[in-house]
């Protein structure tokens, strides 16, 4: 198969989300207009909905400074533009990590968060959320030059002391540069900006797309964000190295701690030896520069423990180049669309899987309970048009134990409806149980109690006792909402079957849930925790410490995040598992209604008959008087059968 465009197959991929979308909504709508959905299900599908209308594909560029990331986006995503859209020169041109995205409510521009706010409480996701928190510069579409100069914001730095650097965590003891800075002049440059968002307006990002820039380890050592979240939910991560320098320590420190790890979060992890440029010597041969090639990348897989398929090695410089130009050998020396393919193919149709699951189990859901009310209502329908069509030349008798049927089984049903509340009652309070241990307001309980522990001690085995409590306590709370789940399944799925029994409901099997994947992603959060303690955090010293306690407020803000996601899914189970039955119910009370009232007319009509005949008896008309008001009689019968089937009839069709 010809490699496809990664820019033509996103498009292909957000044209396809767009169809999906246009589809559930017309379900959702049809359901509506039927009358066929309820809470529960409406819930659900406008759920599914929000996700596909704010579905991105998040794809994070993750290397040392100078490696060519900047260039490397350019050459991929924005080469249409005619332009670099983020800067890209020689040294340091990204000194914080940063986010290109779109939303349309929002004005085109640069949004930095003030380096300053690494001592405040909270991570990004809390900035994120407090406007004010930001420096925000707008972005002039029409003026490449303005623009372009905007942009270069994200190379500021800023002098400080020592003192300051440290409470930033931004000081290295190692590093022998920043120690001779320290050591002529007593300051050391360190990034202006935290981290930096780019609202821009181009077709890529309109449809989805998130690109994430991260320069450096120090950046992301230092930023607890990125290592909780930004890297593990990246659907697809591109670590970057250079031709020119190899594989360096520091590559190898960013590899092992930060992007090796993200293999069972990450989708496509990908390894690209950028600046191949660099080894285009006229004076060899095309094959003996394709082996010195060759042989970086082998070099560089070794080290990284890959194989050499997964090193892709390309020259984002001359990409882009010649994508600008319209250069097609230029393009295919650069390699670039091999890098794009692996993409196209490793990427897209993984993400397009995830998005397809997860709609396709909604949607079949939403479906067969739709289709087991439609059976139940059909069901009913046609048991009363053979009750019906049985009455026809009946007497009296007949219909009079028809008439003590109903009622017999309404009282039945009536009986049942106590049971039924008296089960409700119990599951609120089962409910009320779970919401308890699963609940934020206890979650937010806990956090509150680590944080003051961990103000209390400065030593390292407080701060670890503060977090393994924590923890502990946490883990004790998913593990008794999970048997609480188990027990609440255990009483609907009897109560369904006693229903089923007693009133010839439909059978229904209530859905099962589990906390298995976020009890997981807790266990993962403590395992970063705890390398992150015992490599970085276990000797403190004053920024160390500062360092320790925003990385907790990260990771408690991470952990309120995997508690909201639990709830909401263990709320949307509770509805449907309970709504099937309200809706059984609701259905039967309505079909015995049906069924009563038709008797009850049939029945009314029989004793206008027997009255008429009593009068005719006394009366001293003719026979054909009496054939004739017999007649007439008759005829209100035949009028209130074919009355009860006609409705019946329609009922069906609808």
């Amino acid at each position: 198969m010809k490699p496809t465009a990664l820019v033509d197959e996103f498009e292909r991929y957000s044209a396809w989300r767009d169809a999906v979308y246009v589809r559930i909504e017309a379900l959702r709508d049809w359901l509506d207009t039927q009358q066929l959905g309820d809470a529960e299900s409406g819930m659900r599908l406008g759920q599914l909905l929000g996700r596909l209308q704010e579905d991105t594909l998040n794809v994070a560029f993750v290397a040392e400074f100078s490696r060519g990331k900047s260039e490397l986006i350019n050459a991929i995503f924005f080469s249409d533009y005619r332009q670099r859209v983020l800067p890209s020169s020689a040294g340091r041109t990204t000194m914080c990590p940063t986010e290109l995205y779109y939303t349309p409510t929002q004005r085109p521009s640069l949004r930095l968060l003030p380096i300053d706010t690494k001592t405040r409480a909270g991570g990004i996701g809390d900035f994120k959320r407090d406007a004010a928190a930001w420096t925000e510069f707008p972005l002039n579409l029409d003026s490449a030059d303005e623009m372009s100069a905007t942009l270069m914001r994200l190379a500021d730095t800023v002098d400080v002391d020592a003192a300051t650097a440290e409470a930033y965590g931004l000081l290295n003891p190692l590093d022998e540069e920043a120690a001779r800075n320290l050591a002529r002049d007593g300051s050391i440059a360190i990034p202006r900006w935290r981290h930096a968002l780019i609202n821009f307006p181009h077709p890529l990002l309109k449809q989805g797309l998130v690109i994430l820039d991260t320069p450096g380890l120090n950046a992301i050592g230092t930023e607890p964000e990125l290592t909780l979240n930004l890297l593990p939910n990246a659907h697809a991560v591109l670590f970057l190295l250079a031709a020119d320098t190899g594989v360096t320590k520091s590559d190898i420190e960013i590899w092992r701690q930060h992007i090796a790890p993200t293999q069972a979060a990450s989708r496509a992890r990908l390894v690209v030896l950028n600046k191949i440029d660099g080894l285009w010597d006229e004076l060899r041969t095309p094959s003996e520069i394709d082996a010195e090639i060759a042989k970086q990348v082998a070099s560089s897989a070794a080290l990284l423990d890959l194989p050499a398929a997964q090193v892709y090695p390309v020259s984002a410089h001359k990409a882009l180049v010649a994508k600008v130009r319209g250069d097609a050998a230029l393009l295919a020396k650069s390699r670039l669309p091999d890098l794009e393919a692996a993409l196209t193919q490793e990427l897209l149709p993984c993400k397009q899987a995830l998005v397809s699951e997860s709609a396709q189990a909604v949607v079949e859901d939403v479906v067969l309970k739709a289709t087991e009310l439609l059976e139940t209502r059909l069901a009913g329908i046609q048991d009363q048009v053979e009750e019906l069509r049985g009455l026809r030349g009946k007497n009296r008798d007949v219909i009079q134990h028809m008439m003590v049927k109903a009622n017999e089984d309404k009282q039945q049903f009536e009986h049942g409806l106590q049971q039924f509340n008296a089960l409700r009652n119990m599951f609120a309070s089962q409910v009320d149980a779970l919401r308890q241990r699963l609940g934020m307001r206890t979650l937010s309980g806990e956090v509150r109690l680590a944080r003051q522990a961990m103000e209390k001690s400065r030593f390292s085995t407080g701060l670890l006792d503060a977090m393994g409590r924590f923890f502990r306590q946490v883990d004790a709370n998913l593990d008794a909402s999970a048997a609480l789940i188990q027990e609440i399944r255990a009483m609907m799925t009897a109560m369904y079957q006693k229903f089923s029994d007693e009133h010839g409901l439909a059978a229904v099997n209530p859905p099962d849930h589990s906390l298995r994947k976020y009890r997981k992603e807790m266990a993962r959060l403590e395992r970063i925790f705890d390398e992150r303690f015992n490599t970085v955090f276990k000797m403190l010293t004053v920024g160390q410490s500062q360092l320790t306690t925003r990385f907790f407020e990260t990771l408690a803000s991470k952990v309120v995040e995997v508690f909201e996601l639990a709830n909401g899914e263990t709320e949307a189970w509770l509805k449907a598992l309970i709504a099937p039955m309200e809706t059984q119910v609701r259905e039967h009370n309505i079909q015995l209604k049906r069924r009563l009232d038709s008797v009850s007319r049939i029945h009314a009509a029989t004793e206008t008959l027997d009255e008429r005949i009593a009068e005719l008896e006394a009366s001293s008309g003719t026979a054909s008087d009496q054939l004739e008001h017999l007649a007439r009689i008759n005829m209100r019968i035949a009028d209130a059968l074919a009355g009860e089937l006609g409705e019946a009839q329609l009922a069906r069709m609808a």
